[in-house]
């Protein structure tokens, strides 16, 4: 395991990621602007570097991944700068102290192919996976109502209240258990005792379409620690305690109609057997496998962003004196820079992010989580699938197709005529491409149209495109010729004969008469 992640903040729960990612033996360095906390935070740790300057910390090539331990209000900031640095980014909840910032970053994200982890801690506690598990087997029946209590005494803070302190945690684990079912209006109630502005105890309430509801009671005014949640459904009940030796309990009460009234029949709890170990050491464990394998965190800034604008609407009841937020489906689930141009009527499938200067023409259909990049033009009419990457100034004209997970490099080129001439119009001659599924063109490529380029096909940098592609060919030069043979997951193949094998996934294809294929 290589050592190669930092953790900036080595404070009250900074010195927990820091011993975990040491024992891990993925840590590269601690960052903190206090000197003394620094010394006592890796002196059990000599072969850890020490760093107190931030951008010196982002130079290092070393170093890949970057854990934000610091206080609340810095995390925007700091995350923003790691993502730039190109580092992949672990933020301890909350993301941010606002929505827009979050999705900033998830877009930046997204972007500059980081990962960007947030610390949802629960969600990677095994007793709530094993909660998990009952509730998507259908143990406890439908769900009905979900409570949390996350109590105790301090530690008081007066960068952010309670609700945005202790919350984030049970609204995590309510969305997971939920399928990630956004509540439809929220409301909360809080008592401000030790500062006027920051409340120290809240109550909030969550109704779910489903017909769920669920009510978290977070405190730092509480004169034990607890946290305990609930969930009852109408088959079965449970209960996850982190602060007793049995974490997950399972009820089996039954209600019986008698005389048209409920009659309780308690029966006794059933102790659910659940891994001793430690949560953090599973989340830290988490992020280091995702910067090796570029899958997507379990706790993904998607997810820590549906947690800020559930906290941003309870904030705002809080503020109205418990009034009821409606939330809403949004206008727009995609993003689009200011700067950019989209003629109506269009089709931008959820999550997908067009950048500057852009200019989408009308009926142009774009599916989900693509990225368009900065000056990009899309043509009329123009059919793109779904997690496609278009970098910058780049043009895909009418006629163009682009399939499911294609990437097209910085520059790259789509004709639609074969014989231009200023002065003729061809509107009526274009000639249509197909670019299949998981294909990637590489910077400065031009593809002539008329042509298709093969599922998972890739085109060298600067190649010229003159005829059809097949399906994982590697091609390049002017005009392009095969080269080799490419897998699914980016890798040139290796072999002899009709049989080669990937050296990064070890998957292996058969090569016949120029056709390549996947062994299944």
């Amino acid at each position: 395991m290589n050592k190669n992640i930092a953790v900036i903040g080595s404070g009250y729960w900074g010195k927990n990621l820091v011993r975990n990612f040491a024992e891990l033996g993925a840590l590269h360095t601690v960052c903190d602007v206090d000197a003394a906390r620094l010394k006592e935070a890796t002196s059990k740790y000599p072969q850890v570097f020490r760093e107190c300057d931030y951008s010196d910390l982002l130079k290092n090539k070393e170093i890949k991944g970057v854990v934000i331990a610091t206080p609340a209000a810095t995390h925007y900031s700091l995350a923003k700068e790691c993502l730039l640095a190109g580092k992949d980014a672990f933020v301890e909840k909350p993301l941010s102290l606002k929505v827009e910032e979050g999705k900033e970053l998830v877009a930046l994200a997204e972007e500059k192919g980081r990962i960007l982890m947030v610390g949802h801690l629960l969600e990677h506690h095994p007793a709530v996976e094993k909660l998990k598990e009952l509730v998507d087997g259908g143990a406890l029946g439908k769900i009905q109502y979900i409570y949390s209590n996350r109590l105790n005494l301090g530690k008081f803070r007066t960068e952010e209240n309670i609700l945005w302190s202790f919350a984030p945690h049970d609204i995590s684990v309510i969305l997971l258990l939920l399928g990630g079912e956004m509540p439809h209006e929220v409301s909360a109630h809080g008592g401000y005792y030790l500062h006027q502005d920051i409340a120290d105890v809240t109550v909030t309430t969550m109704s779910f379409r489903s017909g769920a509801r669920a009510h978290i009671f977070v405190s730092w005014l509480h004169p034990y620690k607890e946290q305990k949640l609930v969930v009852v459904g109408d088959r079965k009940m449970a209960e996850f305690n982190d602060t007793a030796q049995n974490k997950l309990l399972l009820f089996s009460h039954e209600i019986e109609w008698i005389d048209r009234k409920p009659v309780p029949h308690r029966k006794e709890a059933e102790a659910i057997e659940v891994s001793s170990e430690e949560p953090l050491r599973r989340e830290c464990q988490n992020f280091i496998e995702c910067i090796e394998s570029r899958k997507k965190p379990k706790t993904d800034g998607r997810k820590g962003v549906q947690v800020l604008e559930i906290l941003s609407h309870c904030q705002a009841s809080l503020g109205n004196r418990g009034a009821i937020v409606p939330i809403g489906k949004k206008e727009k689930d995609h993003f689009v820079h200011e700067s950019s141009v989209i003629e109506k009527p269009f089709a931008i499938g959820e999550g997908t992010k067009i950048w500057h200067f852009s200019h989408i023409m009308p009926n142009v259909t774009i599916g989900k989580n693509c990225v368009i990049g900065q000056n990009v033009f899309i043509g009329k009419g123009t059919k793109i699938g779904n997690n496609v990457k278009i970098q910058n100034n780049v043009s895909v004209f009418e006629g163009v197709t682009l399939e499911d997970d294609v990437f097209c490099g910085p520059s790259s080129v789509f004709t639609n005529v074969v014989n231009p001439r200023s002065h003729v119009s061809r509107k009526d001659d274009f000639n249509p491409t197909l670019v299949k599924k998981g294909a990637s063109i590489g910077a400065n490529a031009t593809i002539v149209c008329g042509n298709t380029i093969g599922q998972f096909a890739f085109i060298g940098a600067g190649a010229v495109v003159t005829k059809d592609i097949p399906d994982y060919a590697l091609v390049y030069g002017n005009p392009a010729r095969i080269h080799g043979w490419m897998c699914e997951c980016g890798e040139e193949l290796k072999g002899k004969g009709n049989t080669l094998r990937c050296p990064r996934c070890a998957k292996v294809y058969r090569l016949e008469d120029k056709i390549c294929s996947p062994l299944t």
